[in-house]
């Protein structure tokens, strides 16, 4: 099991932005320049993030992107929510712990994967942004 890229690199970008909060917006190419992640594919990054609440853009010659709030407030699952989409990492397991399995369940598998898929939701909610700066 792998997170996509996007997850990761949101991540870098992310805590790119909580390292400059008090200093105001940083821009894309600054960003993918010191991030070494191409612009194009930021910009899908940044469009998951900003639709996901977590930064605002803001226009102009000192425009940017800003977190939207305090790096304390941001749980690293936000942000890897705003890239993979729901949490269920195993197709019978939804992401709040319900089992769609075609065995009914008498595989046996349901019980570990759900614990596993708790404890990494788990752990992401448990990681600020602002513990990783």
């Amino acid at each position: 099991m792998k997170f996509s890229t996007r997850s990761t690199y949101g991540l870098r970008a992310m805590i790119n932005l909580a390292k400059n909060y008090k200093k105001g917006s940083v821009s894309l190419p600054s960003i993918a320049r010191e991030e070494g992640i191409s612009r194009g594919y930021l910009e899908r990054i940044f469009s998951g993030l900003k639709d996901s609440g977590l930064v605002e853009a803001e226009k102009g010659m000192a425009g940017g992107y800003k977190l939207s709030r305090r790096p304390e407030k941001i749980l690293v699952y936000d942000i890897v929510k705003s890239q993979e989409g729901e949490m269920s990492l195993f197709y019978c397991v939804d992401e709040k712990g319900k089992v769609y399995c075609r065995s009914k369940c008498k595989c046996g598998a349901s019980k570990v994967l759900s614990r596993v898929q708790d404890a990494i939701i788990d752990t992401l909610k448990s990681i600020r942004l602002s513990d990783l700066t």
